[in-house]
């Protein structure tokens, strides 16, 4: 595979997954929730649920849905917040699915945490150490570049079940409270959607990797 269809096939795949992506988002953004609750009204709601009493919930800024195990805390956009749609509890319930990951030590999401730092580092440096390593022809600086961002790709495939699993959480909990069957429809199509952004950055990862390495042992 030439590297300008390694270029093309990533951009399809990244522009498709975003575009199936912001669809099913807006759709479900203006379709209003049965129960009239906010996103984080349905995030503290969820969190007392399953008993988790130390887990806040904030406002941030736009596109900021995620939780962080270094404060114990969700963060909400503005949209996810205030919003009272479908796509606003789907959200909300996913994000508090990853703090019922934390609360029950849940092992991929502990081994994605652990390689945090070290993915970090990797993600910034690999393609300085590849640049370095063409320009001075030394294949150990190739492989070790390669090494780095396999690391990446590796925390990239850790993230999958740990993404599915807060989305299957967040559909159970749908479920047990009593969520219209068309409403708990519209959220898994949303959570779907965006589940299909980590398979499909997952998948251009995968596929950058292997060209690097038949590169290299070319």
């Amino acid at each position: 595979m030439s590297y300008l269809t390694l270029v093309v096939l990533t951009l399809i795949i990244g522009m498709g997954a975003q575009f199936y992506v912001n669809h099913q988002l807006k759709k479900y953004s203006a379709e209003p929730i049965a129960n009239g609750m906010t996103g984080a009204e349905c995030a503290r709601q969820m969190l007392s649920y399953y008993g988790i009493t130390n887990v806040a919930v904030h406002r941030g800024g736009p596109g900021q849905d995620f939780f962080d195990p270094r404060t114990n805390s969700v963060t909400l956009s503005p949209d996810a917040y205030d919003g009272r749609s479908i796509t606003a509890t789907a959200t909300a319930c996913h994000e508090v699915g990853h703090a019922c990951q934390y609360a029950s030590d849940y092992s991929p999401m502990k081994v994605r945490t652990a390689i945090v730092p070290v993915v970090n580092l990797a993600s910034n440096l690999w393609v300085f150490v590849l640049i370095i390593g063409i320009f001075l022809v030394s294949n150990n600086l190739i492989m070790i570049a390669i090494i780095m961002y396999a690391a990446v790709v590796l925390f990239q495939l850790v993230t999958l079940p740990v993404e599915f699993n807060a989305s299957n959480r967040a559909m159970v909990y749908m479920g047990q409270i009593g969520l219209p069957a068309q409403e708990r429809s519209g959220a898994g199509s949303v959570l779907r959607a965006c589940a299909f952004t980590y398979v499909a950055a997952a998948l251009t990862s995968v596929l950058q990797l292997l060209w690097l390495l038949g590169q290299h042992r070319d």
